[in-house]
């Protein structure tokens, strides 16, 4: 930390280095501020401390392999990122996969969706001083994360989506249990709103804090819910429906206040409308059926099969040895994370590994949109402002 002093000695600005290592950063983020008592003059975002080189990784596994690296983009929408990039493969295949695969992925994605904004505000709230909020939001997410650990075995880095459909077979009374976290999340909910919906301190940091426009936010490519904030009603799942999300009805939350506050609201509103869509996915998902494509040579058959048909084992054995090949070609997949649009750049070179992997993260992208939020406004404001762009490192660094 230096101060500039004229020669009078009279104080000009500060140079502060807000991180890399600060607990409201959210990660390993170091923002360099330039001060003018506690105002901020200028903030310039630096990044790249936890770069992990994940889309270059991915063009050395196999279109399989690479399944496991998205989790770790965003580790707290980890179904989100496997979607999208199983979406994108899919496409460049030219494979869909079956109606019960289908419906899982939208319910266990919309999950993955309440679970994220779960920690969002939980943070969020604690980074502004208000603990209880945290614990609560952990009670809920933590059924959350039961249930994706009866579904797919882990609680974190789930990995539960294949090119094709689903790892696993569901397992019996998954969705009685969704149930049963849906009616206790719908009667929590309101928990929240009464501890910060009206509250004086939490109108303090929050309203008129980090204010954006529409015109800022579009020219900055700002996506999600910061965007949605000044009142663009931009949602990929409505724009550009994908896994079936045309067939659902829900509504996208928007505001015109563009700040902070405007931003808390309109996440509790999102976890709102996910619980309508899961609802939703719970009725239209199949009893009994296929949880994978029928792909010969790209889809590994099912157990049974290839313990009894010699050309089901040799597919099995040739996929998980050699991979598959798609025809030459390259796609673009954009799917709505809680964070905004993520995006899939995959081309193929007829090899059975991506010959160009790129990611359109949202955390990058918004993390663009700190400084017009910070500029002008007070140290303290930076925190609120960082947690309502809700960035997750691992995705700004890749």
């Amino acid at each position: 930390m230096t101060t500039v002093l004229t020669a009078t000695g009279e104080s000009k600005t500060m140079i502060l280095n807000m991180g890399p290592q600060h607990p409201s950063t959210h990660g390993v983020l170091r923002v360099v501020l330039e001060l003018d008592g506690e105002t901020v003059v200028k903030a310039r975002p630096d990044v790249g401390y936890l770069h992990t080189g994940i889309e270059k990784t991915g063009e050395a596994l196999t279109y399989s392999q690479a399944i496991t690296i998205t989790d770790r983009l965003d580790y707290l929408a980890p179904l989100s990122n496997n979607l999208c990039y199983c979406l994108a493969v899919e496409k460049l295949l030219a494979i869909e996969p079956p109606p019960r695969a289908k419906y899982a992925r939208v319910l266990l994605t919309e999950l993955t969706r309440i679970g994220s904004h779960l920690v969002w505000l939980g943070s969020h709230a604690l980074d502004l001083g208000a603990m209880t909020v945290f614990l609560y939001c952990f009670r809920e997410r933590e059924e959350l994360l039961k249930i994706l650990e009866m579904v797919s075995g882990q609680r974190m880095m789930t990995s539960y989506f294949r090119i094709g459909g689903l790892a696993l077979e569901p397992p019996p009374g998954w969705l009685d249990r969704v149930d049963r976290f849906l009616r206790l999340f719908h009667s929590r909910l309101p928990e929240y709103e009464t501890l910060l919906t009206d509250n004086r301190i939490w109108h303090a940091r929050t309203k008129g804090v980090g204010v954006i426009s529409a015109e800022d936010a579009i020219a900055l490519g700002v996506t999600g819910p910061v965007l949605r904030s000044t009142g663009v009603a931009y949602d990929v799942r409505k724009a550009f429906p994908y896994a079936g999300y045309e067939e659902f009805d829900f509504a996208v939350p928007t505001s015109t206040d563009g700040d902070c506050y405007a931003r808390y609201l309109l996440r509790v509103a999102e976890m709102r409308e996910s619980e309508k869509i899961i609802r939703q996915a719970m009725e239209k998902i199949p009893a009994e059926g296929p949880i994978k494509a029928d792909a010969p040579g790209i889809v590994p058959p099912q157990r049974e099969k290839m313990k009894t048909e010699m050309e089901a084992l040799i597919h099995h054995f040739k996929i998980f040895t050699e991979g598959f090949a798609p025809p030459v070609g390259e796609v673009y997949q954009t799917i709505e994370s809680p964070r905004g649009e993520l995006g899939f750049f995959v081309a193929s070179d007829g090899s059975p590994k991506p010959y160009r992997m790129k990611v359109r993260a949202p955390s990058f992208v918004n993390l663009q949109a700190l400084p017009k939020l910070v500029e002008g406004r007070l140290l303290a404001d930076v925190v609120a402002c960082i947690g309502t762009i809700d960035i997750i490192l691992g995705e700004v660094d890749r």
